[in-house]
């Protein structure tokens, strides 16, 4: 007994920094209280809780910027606070606020009841990043699966749509295959080189001692790439992608394409360029093929698509190639690459969903129909300029942030010998060109349909009071016109996000 007191007399507790852990404190802190809220009666609930969340993600903005600089391990080594982190942080918070705007008032929130819907979405980008800052097999795990399972909800959220049940049902069982593998790989991963943390992998595969072209090791990184493949829709583990994003409430998949592929790739850079770099002549080549074909497959499937948001889910899955790009690399200049390509990739894909979120409200039937954008410069230019902003964008367009962002990523791969990929590229992206200007030729260069109905003409899809009853809500405008802003701007003065990206790529010790 009186051992027992020594002992406890000597131990001491470990540190806990709670600045470096303040972010995720307070988005923690903002999803528990958002659900608790969303208990309470009263038609305020509405409107306090998707306000919380913004001021939530707000706080863990602030918090990583005053924590910007820092490089700090936390909790006794599972996460690493550094540059990296807190850029794409800063990306998924982003997401965080459009998705919370674009639903502030919509179906999926109300019928999910707002407490539960927003704090679901905290807790997912919680779950984002922990994720990227997890520095050990089990802390990347649990970061995983607390960004997946609030979206399997979310997906689901519009009850009395088949296809958003559908939608939640289908992400749901992929996504469990998908984490399956995951673990699957982890664990092999841990059984080649005796370690969980990234700093011990890196050094059983450094030691010479042949663990980096062990049998045990590169199967589990073949699986662990399979497991991240299937969030970030790479090909060709995204069959799932363009139903889900379809089905899914448009705030939903406007979060899921922007910020869960940063999640993705932002793990894929801090596991592959850091705790796996020393075996990277063995992965290397897989993820290149990988990214070409995920470059063709998702511009091929993008061509025949009618549908605006299943066309925006091939394109996230070409997107996905590109972005692989700054990771096969293995430098650091891949992974400033890649960092400021997310962040442009963020920008120009909310302007897109912004503006679906106001077609589908003014027509519920059919709002992401290619037809129902025929004419739309005429009629709504205040929705059809955000919108062709994102497109040549995407396209990559000069005097666009995503004309910077190819360039950006070309030049890594040309410098990391790695041309042919970068050729693969440019034609993916020629191909884009088919598919993205048929969305702004349709919008100012064809007729909005007409038809006659008792005397009244209907213009895109509804009568003409009904049309101008339904203009595009306060919010939604916002996304859409701040993100095309955003592109325009950071493609003509790209410098502060090339100096924020090279501080998150100095961050990856793996590389130097």
């Amino acid at each position: 007994m009186n051992a027992l007191v020594t002992a406890a007399a000597h131990a001491k507790a470990p540190h806990i920094d709670y600045a470096g852990l303040s972010p995720f404190i307070a988005l923690t802190a903002g999803a528990i209280l958002t659900l608790l809220i969303g208990l309470a009666r009263g038609r305020w609930v509405r409107h306090a809780t998707p306000l919380l969340a913004i001021v939530t993600l707000g706080a863990a903005i602030g918090l990583g910027i005053w924590q910007f600089g820092e490089a700090t391990s936390l909790v006794s080594g599972a996460l690493l606070a550094d540059d990296l982190t807190w850029t794409l942080l800063f990306a998924f918070a982003g997401a965080g606020i459009g998705a919370t705007l674009l639903a502030w008032r919509s179906h999926a929130a109300q019928e999910a009841s707002p407490g539960e819907f927003f704090s679901l979405l905290l807790f997912s980008v919680l779950g984002m990043a922990i994720l990227v800052a997890a520095t050990n097999l089990v802390t990347l795990f649990l970061g995983f699966e607390l960004l997946s399972i609030p979206l399997y909800v979310l997906c689901a959220t519009e009850l009395r749509r088949e296809r958003s049940l559908e939608s939640g049902l289908k992400y749901l069982i992929v996504g469990s295959v998908g984490s399956a593998t995951l673990v699957y790989g982890l664990a092999l991963i841990y059984g080649a080189t005796g370690s969980t943390d990234y700093a011990g992998i890196d050094k059983a595969i450094a030691s010479g001692a042949g663990v980096g072209g062990d049998v045990l090791l590169l199967s589990g990184v073949g699986l662990t790439l399979v497991g991240l493949a299937f969030k970030a829709s790479v090909a060709p583990f995204h069959q799932w992608t363009p139903d889900v994003y379809e089905g899914a409430p448009t705030p939903v998949t406007a979060f899921m394409a922007v910020a869960t592929k940063a999640a993705a790739l932002g793990v894929l850079l801090r596991l592959f360029d850091s705790a796996l770099i020393g075996s990277q002549h063995d992965w290397a080549p897989m993820l290149a093929a990988l990214a070409a074909i995920t470059i063709v497959v998702g511009n091929v499937g993008a061509l025949g698509q009618t549908s605006l948001k299943r066309m925006l889910a091939y394109s996230g899955v070409a997107q996905a190639g590109y972005l692989l790009a700054g990771v096969i690399v293995g430098s650091q200049l891949g992974a400033k690459a890649t960092v400021f390509y997310l962040v442009v990739y963020l920008a120009m894909n909310l302007a897109a969903f912004a503006v679906v979120v106001a077609r589908e409200r003014a027509n519920p039937a059919d709002g992401d129909d290619l037809a129902g954008f025929a004419g739309l410069g005429r009629t709504q230019p205040s929705l059809a300029w955000p919108l062709t902003i994102a497109m040549l964008a995407l396209a990559g367009i000069p005097a666009t942030a995503g004309f910077i962002g190819k360039v950006f990523l070309i030049d890594a791969l040309v410098d990391g010998d790695y041309a042919w990929l970068a050729i693969v590229l440019v034609i993916g992206s020629m191909i884009s060109l088919g598919y993205y200007l048929r969305v702004v030729a349709t919008m100012w260069m064809r007729e909005a349909p007409t038809a006659t109905t008792t005397g009244v003409p209907v213009i895109a899809g509804g009568s003409q009071e009904a049309d101008a009853a339904a203009r595009p809500q306060p919010e939604v405008l916002l996304v859409a016109w701040l993100a095309a802003a955003a592109t325009i701007v950071l493609g003509i003065v790209p410098q502060p996000l090339f100096d924020l990206a090279a501080d998150a790529g100095r961050a990856l010790t793996g590389i130097f």
